[in-house]
């Protein structure tokens, strides 16, 4: 038996990466600006560590985050939107717009 597949589109490629439900979350909580490891982790539902690690280093390596050294203390890290990560949010909202439109029919 032929095993069908589906051809790669730039929308398959997007959906795959912005599919991922922790994605979207960490990229709504840095919509108000950057946070450092923890604040993330606390702000996306106290976020398991290893998962929140794994899903920032797939979003540095799309270029949704930027991580830099945090200025006041060496020790800590400060994750941010980069201007794709940026361009991810009108997404969220319809999405956000969305979802109330399903709440009201219930």
């Amino acid at each position: 038996m032929e095993e069908i597949t589906q051809p790669h589109t730039p929308c398959s490629a997007s959906m795959k990466l912005l599919g991922d439900y922790w994605t979207l979350r960490i990229i709504d909580a840095l919509k108000g600006g950057g946070l450092r490891f923890c604040e993330l982790q606390r702000t996306v539902d106290n976020l398991n560590p290893a998962t929140l690690t794994s899903r920032l280093k797939k979003m540095e390596e799309t270029n949704l985050v930027t991580r830099s050294e945090d200025t006041e203390d060496k020790v800590s890290v400060r994750y941010n939107l980069t201007q794709t990560g940026t361009d991810v949010l009108p997404i969220l909202r319809e999405i956000d717009r969305f979802s109330a439109k399903l709440s009201s029919l219930a």
